[in-house]
Parts: structure tokens; sequence; C-alpha cells
């Protein structure tokens, strides 16, 4: 019989559109005075206005906070809980990517529960309560928006997560309309950030369960069929809301059957060289599942049925063999550096990077097969 515990948010609410419901949703949840989490560039493109008007035409206050930084150094989560407070909210919106989702929750949770961050980084430190919280992704890449974790880039570069229910927020709200504009580089690289959530969280060692399964394949299934149509035809809303609820089904897989080596190794790059978390992971994960085929065979020979349907495999080993050939075949096709030496990363520093990933043993515990230094660094060096 399986044994397991599922969390995820509450309240999901997907439509195109969804965005000019928030100050209903605001209302419901008791909120007056709106925090809203997000970063300069989406706020000057105009793309946070009808959610501001929403606010308005309910008559919630609203103070804007955005300065959001990629990979969110501890400074900026501070600032933001400053203002927050000093304002005087009482409900907190992250809009934008996983940097600003991740910012909205810890925003939300200290300014109502003041606590020193370097004190609950880890598992279920963190304390109560927290104001009410929305999450409106617009890229789909993160899952934040169903994630109980906030990562942060710490003073000496390096990757660490609060992880509580308590960054579980009160609603999700998925609105393809808000992810029209999205160039091709970051559409591929959230999207791939997607699927190796979902394929990590079907491989995982620890907590994996039959609901996290199921999301992790629909998942799979969606972003795989769908992501070349999102790089090449953008303005595609249908195709583009599948991708928003293939990364949401991913976010909740993954936040109760984790990830593992792929997101190790990643962690390294963007704390180093503030790489964009998607694309760290989409240059180490080919690499990765070549490094688990023989563990993880029988599992990606069925992520390989659920994505090529109609291919007649005659055992599980050409099955998985297929899986890693179409996730290296699609990869490939992105439009964004395919090698770590075109991403920046100086190859004297591949050492550096092999020890930090061994730092990150959280994850590398979740592998299908155990990870040292010597496999880490033939990992770098393979993609350099």
């Amino acid at each position: 019989m399986s044994q397991f515990i599922f969390e995820t948010t509450p309240k999901i609410v997907c439509e195109q559109g969804a965005s000019k419901q928030l100050g209903s949703l605001a209302s419901q949840l008791g909120v007056s005075h709106m925090f809203v989490v997000t970063d300069r560039f989406l706020h000057e493109s105009g793309l946070l206005a009808g959610a501001l008007e929403s606010l308005a035409a309910a008559g919630i206050k609203a103070t804007v906070f955005s300065d959001v930084l990629a990979d969110p150094p501890e400074g900026s989560v501070v600032a933001a809980v400053d203002l927050a407070r000093n304002a005087g909210v009482d409900g907190v919106i992250g809009f934008g990517g996983g940097s600003s989702m991740d910012t909205a929750k810890l925003v939300a949770l200290l300014v109502k529960t003041p606590q020193a961050l370097p004190e609950i980084y880890g598992v279920g430190l963190a304390r109560g309560p927290r104001l009410p919280l929305i999450q409106v992704p617009t890229t789909a890449g993160t899952g934040s928006e169903v994630t109980a974790i906030s990562i942060l880039t710490t003073p000496s570069n390096e990757k660490k997560g609060v992880v509580s229910p308590l960054l579980y927020p009160d609603v999700a709200l998925l609105d393809s309309l808000l992810t029209l504009g999205l160039p091709p580089r970051v559409t591929a690289m959230t999207g791939v950030d997607a699927m190796v959530h979902a394929i990590e969280s079907y491989t995982t060692r620890h907590k994996k369960n039959p609901l996290s399964d199921s999301l992790a394949v629909r998942a799979l299934t969606m972003l795989y069929n769908n992501i070349r149509t999102v790089i090449h035809n953008g303005a595609d809303a249908d195709a583009r809301e599948a991708m928003l609820l293939g990364s949401l089904f991913a976010g909740m897989a993954f936040a109760n059957a984790p990830v593992a080596a792929v997101h190790a190794l990643a962690y390294p790059l963007g704390g180093h060289y503030h790489l964009p978390h998607g694309l760290s992971n989409a240059l180490v994960l080919v690499p990765v599942l070549e490094f688990n085929r023989n563990a993880a065979a029988p599992l990606y020979a069925e992520l390989a049925r659920a994505i090529l349907p109609g291919h007649d495999f005659v055992n599980d080993v050409q099955a998985s063999d297929a899986f890693i050939d179409a996730i290296r075949a699609l990869v490939s096709e992105m439009p964004f550096e395919q090698d770590l030496k075109s991403a920046g990363v100086p190859e004297s520093d591949l050492e550096m990077l092999a020890k930090d990933a061994m730092n990150v043993q959280r994850l590398l515990v979740n592998n299908p097969r155990d990870v040292s230094y010597e496999d880490a660094l033939a990992i770098y060096r393979s993609v350099y």
C-alpha cells in the first residue's frame, strides 16, 4: 500500500484574462493593501497594469516593489520586507517569474513573522503565520506558484532554500495572456526548466508517489508537445496555456517528490555566474540523463512511452535510450547556449563547480544513482 503526504496550493485559477480577477480574489482574502512583488521590466512594460487596475477597482490599495533581481540575493528580499512593513500592507502578490514569486513568499512570511533568513534556511525551520499570498506566474517554468520553497543567493554566492508549507500561496493564478510577449530564448529556458522538474520528480529516489507520478507524466507530455510551438509562435495563447499548466503540474509533482542531480549541478552555475536557472538546468540535463541511464532505465522507458506514443519499443533499454535521444534533440533545438563555454563559464572553474555541487546533498540524495565529486566533474567537462 502506498503511504504518502501530498500538499499543494489550495486554490488554482486558470483562465485567459484571469489577472483581471485579482481584485476580487484579494477581497476574498480580506486584503485592503496589497504589496505587489515584480521586476523592473514587467513593471515598465505595462504588463502589470491590468492587475493594478483590478485591485484599484476593488478598492484595494497597492504598493509595488519592482526591484526583484534574478537569483534573489538576501539583501533584495530584506529590502522588500522593509518596504512592505513600512507601507503597512496586509497581503502580497508575486507577479513574474520564479525570482519574483520566491521573493513574494518570503515577504509574506517575514512581514507577518519576522525571522532572520540565515536561521530559516533548510526544511521546516520557518515559523508562521504569514500574510495572504497570491502568485501570478508570467513564465512557464519554475512552478513556484505551487511549491513550498524559496531559493535565495547568499552573500557567499551559495543557493539556499527556505522550505516550509507556510510558503504555499493561497491562490495560484494562471493567465496565459501574460506570457504572450515572452521572447523565444526565455520561453525555451523556462520550458526546459519545467521539463526537468517533471523528469526529476518522476525518477526521484525519495517520496515518489502515485499523485506526483501522474502529475509529472502529464506535465512532461504537455511541455514536450507544446514547447516548440510557443518558441516558433509565441502568440499562440492555447499553447502558452498548456505550457503554464505543464509547469504548474510539474511544480506540484516536485514539491512533493523532490528534484535531484540536474538541479544540484545547476545551482553552482546560477550562484557563481548568475546564469538563468532554466539555462543552468538545460546545460547539464542530458549528461545527467546519460549518467543515470542504467539506474533509471525502467522509469525513462515509461516517460518515453508517454512522450513518444506509437513507438513499438522492444524493451525498456531501447525505450530509455529513445527518451534520452528525444530530450537531447529537443534541447539542441532550443535558442540558448549549448555548452558551458558559450555560457561564459571558465574551464578553470570546473573543479570548483564540482566541489560546490557536492554541497547540495539535500538534492543529490534524491538522484537515482549516487553522484561523486569525480562524477560531477566529468559531467561538467562533458558539456564544456
